[in-house]
């Protein structure tokens, strides 16, 4: 059987492994799909309380994890070349030979005839910038004019030009390079498009109000946290785009102390509740978006006691589902009393509905309305979705998350294990010196080598 708790022993016994870094290793770490088990989690198995009866409870397992990790290290599981302890130590897979740690440190010293290869250079991070943020390549007279500043004027017209291109419409208007991060949390459908502009088929919710919050609080050193965590709408104006924090739009109906940001937009609540008593779908899909952690790939598992209750009656209790179901279930509570779609009533739809449950849902399952609107996220207890939203905004996941949807988009690709370094040190001052600031963090972002070595 998968265990969730062994992230947690994982971490307690490699601290200093980039899989442990905010954050705790997924089940594929040793499974296929639980429980079904990879190489790595395959050769570890001999060593796990041989002699101890299956199966383990979760105190003997996490007891007995530590020693069989150990007993392992000098192996190679997935015959790559590389010891599973040094694959752990460098971040990479023991359980997958494609992932192997990158031979750096060959890089020969010079330049060629356009970039210094070896180290960060600014004229590949100026050009680099320009088109990632302006949407156009340097002219060759900014080249040269670059080319002759000094390394550190060089670095100072760099954050100008930054400055400079995060007010473009290539930036923030719409379909910009911030609506690009927002496609995956938001998740449009053109058909159930609402509002007056691009209205769909069968218009729902108009779920540009929720691009408009996401770039607001990316953008003009607004707190990123309030994606998740804002009481206001943000109205945009077009020619040029302008976004504007409001306390009410015509296009959203939720009451004001209900609301969490983009968790509670109409869009959000119509389209990832619809027509479900217990919302599962909004609630990962909240974990994912804007916490970085998808429960279908076993990741973010934090099993809590007694759980999964299966109060719908759907079956999660069974081997193949309670393991991340007693994960999924308490993060899903906080959700119960918002309205998806009711077609009987759908005035109430996209509002809070105190008794939600017991109101449209008593026949569903005998215990249905025993559903608690308390839940946990990352096992931590919270009493409704204003805590959720809370609790996941002022998390490292949530740092994590939202520097790596910039990494990826400016990079090209998620940090590597090689990159790791600089990573974490740009989600923690982006969590602590500059307090979720985006903008702030960007700077930090176009200095790394990641970023300016070609």
């Amino acid at each position: 059987m998968a265990k969730p708790p062994a992230g947690g022993v994982f971490c307690s016994t490699y601290p200093s492994a980039p899989a442990c870094t905010g954050q705790q290793p997924s089940c594929n770490f040793c499974h296929v799909a639980p429980p079904q088990r990879n190489v790595f989690g395959a050769g570890l198995e001999p060593h796990l309380a041989p002699s101890a009866p299956r199966p383990l409870s979760d105190t003997d397992f996490a007891y007995a994890l530590p020693t069989a990790l150990k007993a392992v290290e000098t192996e190679d599981a997935d015959g790559d070349g590389v010891s599973n302890l040094v694959e752990i130590q460098r971040g990479t897979f023991p359980g997958d030979p494609n992932s192997v740690p990158a031979d750096t440190g060959h890089c020969q010293a010079g330049e060629n005839p356009q970039y210094d290869v070896c180290r960060y250079d600014a004229r590949f991070a100026y050009k680099r910038l320009l088109l990632d943020f302006c949407g156009v390549p340097p002219t060759y007279a900014q080249m040269k004019e670059l080319s002759a500043l000094s390394a550190s004027d060089q670095l100072t017209r760099m954050d100008a030009e930054l400055d400079r291109c995060t007010q473009s419409e290539f930036w923030r208007g719409k379909n910009g390079q911030l609506w690009k991060l927002a496609h995956p949390k938001i998740r449009p459908v053109a058909t159930f498009k609402a509002g007056p502009e691009d209205t769909g088929t069968n218009p729902l919710g108009d779920y540009y109000d929720d691009y408009a919050l996401y770039a607001y609080a990316q953008i003009d050193d607004h707190d990123a946290r309030e994606v998740m965590t804002a009481k206001y709408y943000v109205r945009r104006e077009t020619h040029p785009t302008r976004y504007t924090a409001v306390p009410s739009l015509p296009t959203q109906v939720m009451e004001e102390p209900h609301r969490a940001g983009n968790l509670t937009s109409k869009w959000s609540i119509l389209y990832f509740v619809m027509f479900s008593a217990m919302p599962r779908n909004a609630a990962s899909q909240a974990y994912r978006a804007y916490l970085g952690l998808d429960i279908a790939k076993q990741e973010g598992l934090f099993s809590i006691p007694g759980e999964p209750r299966d109060y719908d009656h759907a079956g999660v209790t069974s081997p193949g589902c309670a393991a991340c179901h007693a994960t999924l279930d308490p993060l899903t509570y906080p959700f119960r009393n918002y309205q998806g779609i009711y077609i009987n009533d759908y005035p109430t739809s996209a509002h809070y509905v105190p008794d939600r449950l017991e109101k449209y849902f008593s026949d569903v399952s005998p215990i249905i309305t025993q559903t608690p609107e308390a839940g946990y996220l990352f096992g931590q207890k919270v009493n409704n979705l204003i805590e959720w939203a809370e609790v996941g905004a002022n998390s490292d996941a949530f740092a994590i998350s939202a520097v790596t949807d910039y990494w990826k988009l400016l990079v090209g690709h998620p940090p590597t294990p090689e990159e790791n370094a600089e990573f974490v040190a740009t989600w923690k001052r982006f969590k602590g010196t500059h307090q979720y600031r985006v903008q702030r963090m960007l700077h930090d972002l176009i200095r790394t080598e990641a970023y300016g070595a070609p």
